[in-house]
């Protein structure tokens, strides 16, 4: 008996070793590889992923600006930041950015996370706003505003498949819908319609443009956006949110992503 027990623990003992290595560590000294090798798909695709983040921030700046200078009707948000320009005689820009990190105060009580993505929302779609606007005058003919209002619709579905799928976190417009949904435990598109009927009400109330081209971008963006996210999807990153169309996103485990976001306005 007494010879059996000294066999039976040097037998185990190099089983062990094999599996853990000689300091108890893996044998083949891999430690941690499992959380290096999930980080290698971001760091990797990093340059892309930010000239996607500012292209597209920089053209959905755009696509703004132009549908104010179509003056066929805004989306909500910038329907509320209109109207509240026309009232403080800030420039719609600079309305949107203030508006922006004001928003930014509402993801204290949410437990959202600011990302890079978030910041630059703030300030980029405000300086490119003003500069768009700046830069293309108004016009009084619907031979020109039209096709004006279609190019700004276009422009910022491709904007909105361009920064998304870039994941650097939500606009603080999109972190509050999803902020919301979270804590309320309510649907997205049930949060996502109230607080865009609410916001577009107010901006009407305070002089914002409200028209065919409100109707057009709301009809248009979600499928427009959905198109755009499979075209400029990067490989090796998680897929972008559903919430882009407006649908409600799955509980488990996307729900609780904080780079959820949603294609509404930044």
């Amino acid at each position: 008996m007494s010879a059996k027990g000294p066999a039976k623990a040097s037998a185990k003992e190099p089983a062990e070793g094999s599996e853990k290595g000689p300091e108890g560590g893996p044998a083949d000294g891999r430690e941690g590889e499992p959380e290096a090798a999930a980080e290698r798909p971001r760091g990797r695709h990093l340059p892309r992923r930010l000239v996607q983040l500012y292209v597209g921030l920089v053209l959905y700046g755009v696509s703004m600006g132009l549908m104010v200078r179509a003056d066929l009707g805004l989306e909500p948000w910038s329907v509320l930041n209109q109207g509240i320009a026309e009232h403080t005689g800030l420039t719609i820009g600079t309305v949107t950015i203030v508006s922006g990190a004001l928003i930014l105060l509402l993801w204290i009580p949410l437990r959202q996370r600011v990302g890079l993505g978030t910041v630059s929302n703030v300030i980029v779609l405000g300086l490119v706003m003003d500069a768009t606007m700046a830069l293309v005058p108004a016009s009084s003919s619907f031979a020109v505003r039209i096709p004006v209002l279609a190019a700004a619709v276009a422009l910022n579905g491709a904007a909105t498949g361009l920064y998304i799928s870039a994941r650097f976190g939500p606009g603080p417009r999109d972190g509050l819908m999803t902020g919301l949904h979270l804590r309320t435990g309510r649907p997205i598109r049930l949060v996502r319609t109230c607080i865009e009927i609410t916001v577009l009400a107010a901006g009407f109330a305070l002089g914002g443009s409200v028209g065919v081209g409100t109707v057009v971008y709301a009809l248009a963006i979600g499928p427009m956006a959905q198109f755009f996210l499979r075209l400029f999807a990067i490989k090796g990153l998680d897929e972008p949110s559903r919430v882009v169309t407006g649908k409600s996103a799955p509980q488990e485990p996307t729900a609780a992503t904080p780079e959820t976001v949603t294609g509404c306005g930044g």
